[in-house]
């Protein structure tokens, strides 16, 4: 059993479930026995009838919803798919995205998978899908890094990741993009906002940055 703080749940209602997901522990199983300790296996000992929403990668810490039905599972899905959930992560990146002063910007890429070399994502105009993620500079920090918030548009996989590698800031600690060396990735899932499946009122959870 790996070792991880234990995990926070803090919001839990009749449809629906909102928790923590602590870095490099994985959202769902993956291939293989050495990777069925997941997050998903882990909240499915008290929660049974959780159902899975979306995912978040291994090394990124930060807020989930869990449906308790399938019928919110349906709508949260929906809700993902219309692009209709508010999601802001906080990072730490070596240098700014954008030109020189610029604090907030836009990036718009097209992308997809290295098939040579899974899971890496990779630029491709011609073929890859479009992502887009809007970004604002909070500050720096005395170890020189910026520390950056991230609004993805879009939900492709290592979104965030390779639209800061791609702008000469790959995020700290992440080694599939060049990021420098760090104790962990540096990339929380710090803001999700959805609509009730239930009543439709809007819910918004906040989660403290742990770097």
């Amino acid at each position: 059993m790996s070792s991880y703080s234990p995990i926070s749940i803090l919001k839990i209602y009749e449809d629906w479930l909102v928790c923590e997901k602590p870095a490099g522990l994985l959202s769902v199983p993956g291939k293989g026995p050495d990777k069925q300790d997941c997050l998903y296996s882990r909240l499915l000992k008290e929660y049974p009838e959780l159902l899975v929403v979306h995912r978040l990668d291994q090394a990124t810490s930060g807020l989930m919803v869990w449906a308790r039905n399938k019928e919110s599972q349906r709508d949260l899905s929906r809700q993902f798919e219309q692009r209709l959930i508010r999601k802001e992560y906080e990072a730490l990146i070596p240098a700014l995205p954008g030109t020189a002063g610029q604090r907030e910007g836009e990036i718009r890429l097209h992308q997809r998978l290295d098939v040579e070399n899974r899971p890496l994502q990779i630029v491709d105009e011609e073929l890859g899908k479009l992502s887009v993620t809007r970004w604002k500079i909070v500050g720096q920090e005395p170890s020189g890094f910026w520390r950056i918030r991230l609004y993805p548009e879009t939900g492709r996989t290592h979104q965030l990741r390779l639209h800061m590698a791609h702008c000469g800031c790959p995020i700290a600690g992440d080694r599939l993009y060049g990021g420098r060396d760090a104790e962990r990735l540096a990339l929380h899932a710090a803001l999700l906002g959805f609509s009730d499946p239930a009543g439709g009122e809007a819910v918004i959870l906040e989660s403290p940055v742990p770097f």
